[in-house]
């Protein structure tokens, strides 16, 4: 049963770089034709992970705020740290 957290993890884990965004996508297309959702947030998790299923595609894509929405509408603020790297000049 694919739950709120499920999803969220696949998107953190894309995030993070751990998952390529072919993965996030293939993911998604296998969920939505064999798994079932978690019944009381089925509209949410069915609408987000049918547009991830089509993120590879020119038309639809998958931006930095697409990522934070979802995250957001699963529960989670996003924050960002970026740290100057270390120079050799």
């Amino acid at each position: 049963m694919i739950t709120r957290q499920d999803v969220a993890n696949k998107l953190i884990d894309y995030l993070y770089q751990r998952i390529s965004l072919a993965e996030l996508v293939d993911w998604a297309e296998k969920v939505m034709m064999g798994e079932e959702f978690e019944e009381r947030d089925l509209p949410l998790l069915r609408d987000i992970i049918a547009r991830l299923g089509l993120s590879d595609t020119l038309a639809f894509g998958l931006s930095w705020e697409d990522c934070q929405k979802y995250l957001q509408s699963l529960g989670y603020r996003v924050e960002l740290t970026i740290i100057k790297a270390a120079s050799n000049q």
